[in-house]
């Protein structure tokens, strides 16, 4: 599970998350939703700790810059981050070890089959596309089979394949329990698989629903709230049931 309290993140003169809370919890899949700025990036970062704030962020129970919370999560960046001379499986074998991952190769295998690019095993970095290198940037944060999983904006350079791929893959992570939250302002590519969501706009939750009890389409939702000059007395949107 993955608890967020009061996060506030401060830029100076604007605050780039501003009294966020939220939870993801374990089989399901949160979404951040928001336009570019609202916010989204700035949570997950704070969450992962690559970025100072004030407020509370547990993972697993763990504070998110302990030890313990490091073992449970991992993180997709929206701009994979790859050594450009190593080969995708020289990464692999990176990761395996520094992680002493069990039984880490075959965990790899299965992803590159997923993701189609076991073909490509031997290739280096550089000479990958941005898709392939958006998909070895995934295998290796899902090589660590981790209890909580955070990406951000994972569909950028994706073909339509490599999209259903990577949902298949994220619904099968939720079978297993697995807490996802992830980023996006691309509503359509999530709409089969969320579970709850927290649209975010100039830093603040504006609405939070969830799927089980959510009547309006998740993107009706989104435009009311977001376009809105009013939201709802105390900042925050919610369904009956959610309050419930």
């Amino acid at each position: 599970m993955i608890e967020v309290k009061n996060l506030v993140k401060d830029y100076g003169k604007v605050l780039g998350a501003d009294h966020i809370s939220l939870s993801a919890l374990p089989g399901q899949l949160t979404v951040l939703l928001g336009a570019n700025g609202a916010g989204k990036s700035t949570t997950i970062k704070s969450i992962i700790g690559l970025l100072k704030f004030k407020g509370e962020v547990t993972i697993c129970g763990h504070d998110n810059l302990s030890i313990e919370a490091k073992r449970l999560f991992a993180y997709i960046p929206e701009t994979p981050v790859l050594f450009e001379l190593l080969t995708i499986q020289e990464h692999i074998e990176y990761i395996g070890n520094a992680y002493n991952l069990p039984n880490y190769q075959e965990t790899a295998a299965y992803y590159l089959k997923s993701f189609h690019l076991d073909h490509k095993r031997n290739t280096i970095a550089k000479e990958l596309s941005k898709g392939m290198r958006q998909k070895v940037s995934m295998i290796l944060a899902l090589m660590t089979e981790p209890k909580a999983l955070l990406v951000d904006e994972p569909m950028m350079g994706l073909d339509p394949t490599s999209i259903q791929e990577t949902l298949n893959i994220l619904a099968s992570l939720k079978e297993k329990g697995t807490s996802i939250l992830l980023s996006t302002h691309i509503i359509d590519m999530v709409d089969d698989i969320w579970d709850r969501a927290y649209i975010l706009k100039d830093g603040k939750v504006v609405a939070e629903t969830k799927k089980s009890t959510q009547e309006e389409p998740l993107k009706e939702l989104f435009f009311r709230v977001t376009q809105s000059h009013v939201v709802e007395q105390g900042g925050v949107l919610e369904t009956d049931e959610i309050i419930n």
